[in-house]
């Protein structure tokens, strides 16, 4: 029996995706989170085999609960699960360690057998993303560009984001400044948007 972590923070789509892999006779969900925080502690208490992960989730987003499970438990096999088809999600969710990602409006049999093939060691990649992610290029922001930008998301000042991040006002405008040109953008909120809808934020 293979042993599956559903880790999803709408708890209909959670209940709704557990009684659909429960259809399955060698699968069984033996544990649920509905936040990302939680997922590293319900996979060592359950000793799961797989970890079916949302991106978006309170506490944790799924891609940083993966980068936790490759760390702390590399024998357990991680899916991505998301909503959102965005390229640059799937370029970092396999940065993060992840064995597959599949969009959530996939048959429920797909999802099935990807979780069969990531325990034969294969990697399983919804092609249509491939295809986007590959056309769409990596992203061009850099790690500290991206954190700094993800800061600003909220409407966070200049000086705010200064202080939660250790540096000076001035390399915080200018962080800023690559990544609204990077991106294309006219200002630092057009810059989040554009930085979400390709998923690198």
């Amino acid at each position: 029996m293979i042993r599956l972590l559903l880790a999803e923070d709408q708890s209909m789509v959670r209940e709704a995706l557990a009684a659909l892999l429960s259809l399955e006779g060698d699968l069984e969900v033996v544990a649920q989170a509905a936040r990302g925080d939680e997922v590293l502690a319900q996979a060592r208490a359950h000793d799961v085999d797989v970890a079916l992960l949302d991106i978006e989730m309170p506490g944790l987003s799924g891609l940083d609960a993966a980068a936790r499970l490759r760390d702390e438990l590399p024998g357990v096999k991680v899916v991505i699960l998301t909503t959102f088809g965005r390229p640059g999600y799937l370029r970092r969710a396999m940065e993060a360690g992840a064995d597959a990602f599949l969009v959530k409006d996939a048959p429920a049999a797909r999802l099935a057998d990807a979780v069969r093939r990531v325990l034969d060691g294969e990697r399983v990649i919804d092609p249509v993303l491939a295809a986007a992610a590959l056309a769409d290029g990596a992203s061009p922001l850099t790690d500290r560009e991206r954190e700094v930008l993800h800061a600003a998301a909220d409407g966070a000042t200049n000086a705010e984001i200064a202080a939660a991040l250790h540096l000076s006002q001035g390399t915080v405008r200018n962080y800023l400044s690559l990544a609204i040109q990077k991106t294309g953008a006219r200002n630092r909120a057009e810059a989040v948007r554009t930085a979400r809808d390709k998923g690198w934020l």
